[in-house]
């Protein structure tokens, strides 16, 4: 189904792409019950998204919401302002978001500042008289102090609640400035899952930001959306004769506006570019790159072959491909020699697990289980060569206990009792202090891009020697602490053991 820019309002990953965050099983059964490669259920079916049966937890001990997402996005454009219309206690991520700001741009290369980021500080009283007001004199505020050149504005639960009518505030001052002044819906209750926040920052910048009418296309150029990770396209891609657009994490306003100019787009990870490549490929003809993700050899050279097609530079493609795994083999040998017999678990979204447990395999270390914090049945483009999950399977084998789940410690006890690993791998850090406790040492991905490409391999099997000797520290820690649950819970082999229960309860009521 084609994206509807005709509305300021983003639709739900639940309404798109049917995105589940409860979940237990085999790997192969999830790619089977999304049909995406597997069912038969591409394109051509006309079904919006694939529907898979979700398990239900009565309750959720903690997670990130959408408009967090939208801080981390649309608040890391330079030369922009985020303003959140919001309850100041919704500005609490941006005390971490700067600091990883800074890193970021320090990773760069790029001048080290800090985050323009402004809440309108919603109080009771504009809980019941509402909070336009407020939000103008912010934006006001916003052009007083910075002059930037992009305003977004980040909705809240509370202005959802108010009704606040936040697009013509930003259609009126939009056209007193002379800027684009960017209405973001990302309220936290409007989607279960957080990734809904990367596409409502996406949805704004297609929208208002990008150049509609191009005047030349430059074919050298490559989109490429990501986070805040270090500069490990630009390598890469320069072996093709290719320059980066790095998007939207660190962007100019003026890179966000070229993104229509590009010769294509790619991603280290479908989760996050998925709705802003299809809607580039669809409103401006730049092709989004249909192919696994760059991760472990498999990916890496589908990845690369592909964008060599779309790009026509075949021969500079199958070169590099050559010189790479010449160059890698030796010390993929060495290490998977000192790796052989430990055992790996992977904790991190999900096309972006997928990737990682196909290296841990390229490794010759074993995965028996995962967790992954929502599921997308299907991605914006609905092409069956980003099916990253059916990647993995046909590629690296089945994963026996891939779980799906958002964030919930009481739950992750049980899943590592289950699988026993020597170490996780994992990249929203909150969980990974449970892991030490139970004297798993975690291997926490600041830098989402160490994992990319053929060297990639090579950085995440070093990464993994780092942990495991360190190991005993944390063995040491698991016998001085205990656990903060409860016997019977401790006791208990199925993490989704509330949810099943719930769910019988509903049935009987």
């Amino acid at each position: 189904m084609p994206i509807n820019l005709k509305t300021a309002v983003v639709e739900s990953r639940e309404q798109r792409l049917g995105t589940i965050i409860g979940w237990e099983g085999k790997a192969s059964d999830l790619a089977r019950e999304s049909a995406y490669a597997r069912g038969g259920c591409e394109s051509k079916c006309g079904q919006k998204a694939r529907r898979v049966c979700e398990l239900q937890s009565p309750f959720t001990q903690g997670s990130v919401c959408s408009e967090q997402m939208v801080e981390c996005q649309a608040g890391n454009v330079r030369g922009a302002v985020l303003i959140q219309h919001s309850p100041i206690g919704c500005g609490t991520g941006q005390v971490i978001y700067n600091s990883i700001y800074r890193n970021g741009l320090a990773m760069r290369g790029l001048p080290v500042e800090n985050l323009h980021l402004i809440s309108t500080n919603l109080r009771e009283t504009d809980m019941v008289f509402g909070g336009v007001a407020k939000l103008e004199q912010s934006i006001r505020d916003a052009w007083d102090r910075h002059h930037p050149k992009a305003i977004f504005i980040a909705t809240s639960c509370a202005t959802a609640i108010i009704g606040d009518d936040i697009e013509s505030v930003a259609s009126q001052l939009e056209e007193e400035l002379g800027i684009p002044v960017i209405p973001l819906h990302c309220e936290g209750f409007k989607s279960k899952h957080w990734s809904t926040g990367f596409d409502a920052t996406q949805h704004g910048i297609i929208r208002q930001i990008v150049r509609k009418n191009p005047v030349r296309k430059q074919e050298d150029l490559v989109n490429v959306i990501n986070l805040w990770g270090s500069d490990v396209f630009t390598p890469i891609l320069a072996e093709l004769g290719l320059r980066v657009n790095y998007v939207v994490d660190l962007a100019t306003v003026e890179d966000l506006e070229q993104l229509s100019e590009a010769a294509a787009t790619v991603s280290f990870c479908y989760t996050l570019s998925s709705y802003m490549a299809a809607a580039l490929e669809q409103e401006f003809g730049v092709p989004d790159v249909k192919a696994p993700l760059p991760y472990g050899f498999a990916g890496t050279d589908a990845w690369l072959r592909e964008i060599a097609r779309v790009t026509h530079r075949e021969g500079a493609a199958e070169a590099y491909i050559a010189r790479e795994h010449q160059r890698v083999k030796p010390r993929l040998d060495e290490l998977r020699a000192l790796l052989k017999g430990k055992k790996g678990y992977i904790s991190t979204g999900s096309a972006y697990a997928h990737g990682l447990i196909g290296i841990l395999r390229e490794l010759g270390v074993e995965v028996d289980g995962s967790l992954v914090f929502h599921h997308d049945p299907v991605y914006d483009s609905q092409d069956p060569r980003q099916d990253t999950l059916a990647q993995l399977i046909d590629n690296y084998g089945d994963v026996p206990q891939f779980t799906v789940g958002n964030r919930q410690q009481y739950q992750f006890f049980a899943l590592l009792q289950r699988v026993k690993p020597d170490f996780i791998i994992i990249r929203h850090n909150g969980l990974a202090p449970l892991a030490s406790r139970m004297g798993i040492p975690a291997i926490p991905l600041g830098d989402e891009h160490i994992a990319v490409g053929y060297q990639g391999i090579l950085n995440l099997g070093e990464s993994i020697l780092d942990v495991l000797a360190h190991r005993k520290y944390h063995q040491d820690i698991a016998a001085h602490v205990a656990l903060p649950y409860k016997k019977w819970w401790l006791e208990q082999d199925d993490p989704f053991l509330l949810a099943k229960e719930n769910a019988v309860s509903s049935e009987r009521e």
